[in-house]
């Protein structure tokens, strides 16, 4: 008998000395039943798990992967840095340099604070958010995920649906009472939150495209209105562009739809694969944080030499020409093929994309806003998924999550993911005429 590592045997170890045997929930497949695989290597646009099974991969490392697994320019810089150290707690060039190219690509931003994690980035803007206007408030929208910031999990996703009420054990009720929830898309519920609390916002943190619920789309003008909104009151306007920041385009979200926040909060894609986050803004907001402002934030490992390497990679890399544009191709080939095998065989589905995002959701329903994408059929994706994964396609273990696309991804890629799916589809269908 081999004493080579298996997936069950490895899960059967992890959850002796893992909480839930991951080190981040969703990995678990809780959402869809079963186990996780472990994964052995990745290239391109595929994952091999430790039983040499090999899967076309859409979840990509939850997005950061936007050029495919171990790209080699990246693998390169990496190795080429790696060689002076892993870590020096002083600052370095690579920082320097990593900042000038967010400066120069992403719209709203001069100055740029890097850190470790997106989750660090929400939580230091809206810090620097309750400096700035002296108030305490924050409107969130629900089914947007900002990291596990204590004031911000607060109706996150599937979570608790009572104003005020925590999503996590450990939150005090009062840190959650300073978070206003709101459906996103509902800017009447917005402006109600003013209504009711003129003098007290200070800032609205959103997802400009949600992926933390799978896709949703902002509404046309909704995000334009969120910037009128709160510029009329006083309050800043924060995107949360860690998962769309440098996917939907060079400058993000905010590029696509020509809308500037005050903070920008990025991660994933700029660290190229390595932990890492960033805040940005204009110049006389971000000098408020220490050592040149009162605002304190910081980092031990921010602006990790490694991290700033591998970003500084993947950056150069997508400002090749035609890039953006090649992948949005791809991305509506998937979709359009998925939705039109769904249709064929009478499955209600509604299709969300934008650029190399995008989300199935098994529902006839317009998706909105959470309470819409709630209306998916959750059974259905849990068969979806493991029927796709038995045919060697790996989509997100939970119903509200994005799927990315890579530079990877070939064509026959996609058109054996499109095949997988018409056979799914007309299994369902004959399942549903046989009941």
């Amino acid at each position: 008998m081999s004493d080579q590592p298996t997936s069950r045997k490895l899960w059967e170890l992890s959850q002796q000395i893992l909480p839930g045997g991951v080190n981040s929930p969703v990995r678990a497949f809780r959402a869809v039943g079963g186990q996780p695989f472990f994964v052995q290597q990745a290239h391109g646009s595929r994952i091999e798990d430790v039983d040499g099974r090999s899967f076309i991969d859409y979840v990509m490392s939850w997005g950061p992967m936007i050029l495919g697994h171990a790209y080699p320019p990246v693998l390169k810089k990496i190795a080429e840095t790696l060689k002076n150290g892993t870590s020096f707690g002083i600052p370095n060039p690579l920082e320097l340099r990593l900042a000038r190219m967010v400066c120069d690509l992403v719209p709203s931003i001069e100055m740029v604070r890097m850190v470790n994690s997106g989750t660090e980035a929400t939580m230091s803007a809206i810090r620097l958010a309750r400096a700035l206007t002296g108030r305490s408030k924050v409107i969130k929208c629900i089914g947007c995920y900002h990291g596990h910031v204590d004031s911000l999990l607060v109706q996150a996703g599937s979570g608790a649906a009572t104003l005020g009420t925590p999503d996590s054990a450990g939150i005090p009720p009062s840190f959650a009472r300073e978070t206003i929830p709101v459906q996103y898309n509902d800017l009447r519920a917005v402006e109600q939150a003013f209504s009711d609390f003129p003098r007290e916002i200070a800032a609205i943190i959103i997802e400009p495209v949600v992926g933390n619920a799978g896709v949703i789309l902002p509404q046309p003008g909704y995000l334009e209105a969120l910037r009128a909104i709160t510029h009329s009151h006083g309050a800043l306007l924060i995107f949360d562009e860690v998962m769309t920041g440098f996917r939907l385009a060079p400058g993000g979200a905010q590029e696509r739809f020509a809308v500037t926040p005050d903070l920008t909060c990025l991660g994933k894609i700029i660290g190229g694969g390595l932990p890492v986050g960033a805040l940005g803004g204009p110049s006389e907001l971000m000098a408020q944080l220490a050592p040149s402002g009162p605002v304190y934030q910081a980092g031990t490992l921010s602006g990790n030499p490694l991290a700033m390497a591998a970003g500084i990679a993947t950056l150069e890399a997508l400002q090749q020409p035609g890039l953006y544009q090649r992948l949005e191709n791809a991305t509506q080939t998937l979709v359009q093929g998925i939705t039109e095998a769904a249709q064929q065989h009478g499955i209600p589905v509604c299709p969300r994309q934008i650029g190399s995002m995008f989300s199935i959701f098994f529902t006839d329903r317009q998706v909105v806003d959470f309470p819409s994408a709630a209306t998916s059929d959750t059974a259905r994706f849990q068969r979806y998924f493991h029927f796709m994964l038995d045919h060697g396609i790996y989509f997100a273990p939970s119903p509200y999550e994005a799927g990315f696309l890579s530079l990877a991804h070939t064509d026959e890629d996609l058109q054996t993911t499109i095949k997988a799916a018409q056979a799914f589809f007309a299994s369902e269908a004959a399942a549903h005429q046989g009941s």
